[in-house]
C-alpha cells in the first residue's frame, strides 16, 4: 500500500481493532470505546474487508485472533505505529489547564486513592476546572495490561514488571503504621501485636502480605481474621475493637482524621516498599499528561521532597 492508498484507511478503525485485540469481546470493547455494540460490529466488518481476513473468529462468548491479526496487531506492527502517531499529535498541541477539556484516565491503588487522591483532585479542580478525571483501580497485577491497552495513561501503585515502553518514577517510600481503636495506654509490644486479631486490605482476598514476610524473618506471625477489599471500611471496623490493621502511613493519616483511632509505629523492623508512578512512553512528551504527572508528584510524592 502506497501513501495515496492510505486515504481510504480510517484511523478510527485501527483504534477499534487495537481495542478488540485486547478485549476479544464486542461488548467490552464497545464500553471501553464509548460506542454502541452495532458500531463496533460494523467496524469489525470494515476491518475484515480492509485486511481481507476474518481477524477475529467467534469462540464461545468471545473472539480469538487469527494468525494475520496477531501479525498485524499489538506484538508486531500496529501498536508501535499507533504509538508514533499518537505521540506526534500530542506533542504538536498546546496545553492550557485553565481551558483544557481533556479526559485523564488514572490508575490508582486503593491506598493511594483513599489517602492521597483527595488533595490531588482538589488541586486539579482548581487549576483545570474543565477536565474530566476517570479513576480506575489498579494493583501490581493489573498495571501492565491497563497501560498497554490504553485504559489508563498513568498509574500510581506498588509495581513490579512493566511493559517495555513504560516509564517509572518513585513517589515515596511506603512506611507503615499500626491502626488501633482500643484505649489502652502505651505502645504495642511485639507479643501483643502478634497475639491480637488483625484485619488487612486485600485486593485478591489473600490473607497474607509483605508484613507477614517481615514477621517470618523474626520467626513470628500474626493472626489475620479479616480481609476487606478497600481501606475505607477499616475505620468503622477498628473503632472500639481489639483488631489491628497495618497500613501505609498516608492511608493511616486519612483513616484517623476526626476519629478516636490511633496510628502507632510497628513494634518491629519492616522492609518498606515503594509507591511509584508509571506511565506509557507514548505520553511521555504530551503537554497535558506531563502537567498531570507533575501534579501527581507534587501531591502524592514524599512530603517536602
Amino acid at each position: 500500500m502506497n501513501r495515496n492508498d492510505l486515504r481510504r484507511v480510517d484511523l478510527n478503525l485501527l483504534v477499534i481493532f487495537e481495542t478488540l485485540m485486547f478485549e476479544k469481546n464486542l461488548t467490552r470493547a464497545a464500553e471501553k470505546l464509548f460506542l454502541g455494540q452495532p458500531a463496533v460490529s460494523a467496524a469489525l466488518a470494515r476491518l475484515r474487508d480492509l485486511f481481507d481476513d476474518p481477524l477475529l473468529v467467534r469462540n464461545g462468548r468471545g473472539f480469538e485472533p487469527t494468525a494475520r491479526a496477531l501479525a498485524l496487531a499489538i506484538l508486531r506492527e500496529l501498536q508501535p505505529a499507533m504509538d508514533t502517531i499518537s505521540g506526534a499529535v500530542s506533542r504538536a498541541r498546546e496545553f492550557n489547564p485553565a481551558t483544557n477539556r481533556d479526559t485523564f484516565r488514572i490508575g490508582l491503588s486503593d491506598d493511594a486513592e483513599f489517602g492521597l487522591f483527595p488533595a490531588l483532585l482538589k488541586q486539579i479542580r482548581e487549576e483545570a476546572p474543565e477536565v474530566v478525571i476517570v479513576v480506575r483501580r489498579v494493583n501490581f497485577l493489573l498495571m501492565s495490561s491497563m497501560l498497554a491497552s490504553g485504559e489508563i495513561s498513568v498509574g500510581v501503585s506498588y509495581t513490579t514488571e512493566l511493559p517495555a515502553n513504560a516509564k517509572r518514577r518513585k513517589l515515596r517510600e511506603m512506611k507503615v503504621k499500626v491502626l488501633r481503636g482500643d484505649d489502652r495506654p502505651g505502645a504495642l509490644t511485639l507479643d501483643e501485636y502478634c497475639s491480637r486479631p488483625h484485619a488487612l486490605v486485600s485486593f485478591s482476598g489473600d490473607l497474607c502480605g509483605n508484613i507477614d514476610n517481615d514477621l517470618a524473618r523474626l520467626n513470628r506471625s500474626r493472626r489475620v481474621v479479616l480481609a476487606v477489599p478497600q481501606f475505607s471500611g477499616l475505620r468503622s471496623i477498628i473503632t472500639g475493637a481489639e483488631m489491628l490493621a497495618t497500613v501505609p502511613d498516608f492511608a493511616a493519616a486519612a483513616l484517623i482524621e476526626g476519629t478516636s483511632l490511633r496510628a502507632d509505629d510497628p513494634p518491629f523492623e519492616l522492609v518498606n516498599s515503594d509507591l511509584s508512578m508509571v506511565w506509557s512512553g507514548v505520553t511521555d512528551n504530551d503537554p497535558a499528561e506531563r502537567w498531570l504527572r507533575s501534579k501527581i508528584v507534587e501531591f502524592m510524592g514524599e512530603p517536602g521532597a
